[in-house]
């Protein structure tokens, strides 16, 4: 008996679902996304708030992006990917359609079904692509993970704590604060 094809999908597929679906695309997999829960968004919210205002603050280059918005990490048309917050910091990496290659710090909030990609699939994606930061930011476990692969430092932080950006100096986000 024959095994099942499995399907290889584009960058050309994720533009021609329909409106309202939302999927990422690793290695040519397409991966459907639930609609993320309240808190999700309160967490995704509260950071974005913190690293826009300190962007505008200190009016550097760097942008910083809320999901959806779409980050192609690689130079092919098999991975495209939303993080929950992207700032990039190379105005060339941006166009109308998103962010063309590694931002420099990336921010993945954990659903219950997004645990194991957030922890290992993009967590190994973002590193190869070149992702300077990448926070987990994983409210059932009331932990906060922060990988620097630039000095491959790995830390855990909890929603208790207040952690220093990797890819500024003066920037740290008090999570108590936050009122989550």
């Amino acid at each position: 008996m024959a095994l099942p094809q499995e399907s290889f999908y584009t960058i050309e597929d994720i533009y021609a679902l329909p409106d309202g679906e939302r999927a990422e695309l690793i290695n040519g997999r397409l991966y459907c996304m639930a609609p993320p829960s309240r808190i999700h968004q309160k967490i995704t919210g509260r950071l974005y708030q913190e690293i826009a205002n300190y962007i505008s603050r200190k009016g550097g280059s760097c942008e910083v992006y809320a999901a959806p918005f779409a980050v192609f990490l690689n130079e092919d048309d098999t991975t495209c990917v939303e993080p929950d917050i992207s700032v990039i910091c190379d105005p060339d990496k941006l166009n109308e359609k998103g962010c063309s290659g590694a931002p420099d710090w990336v921010i993945e909030v954990v659903s219950p079904g997004s645990r194991r990609m957030d922890y290992s699939v993009k967590l190994f994606k973002y590193r190869a692509a070149g992702v300077r930061e990448y926070w987990l930011v994983d409210p059932d476990k009331d932990r906060i993970m922060v990988w620097s692969f630039e000095t491959e430092n790995t830390d855990e932080y909890t929603f208790h704590d207040k952690i220093n950006a990797g890819i500024y100096h003066d920037l740290s986000i008090d999570f108590a604060s936050l009122g989550l």
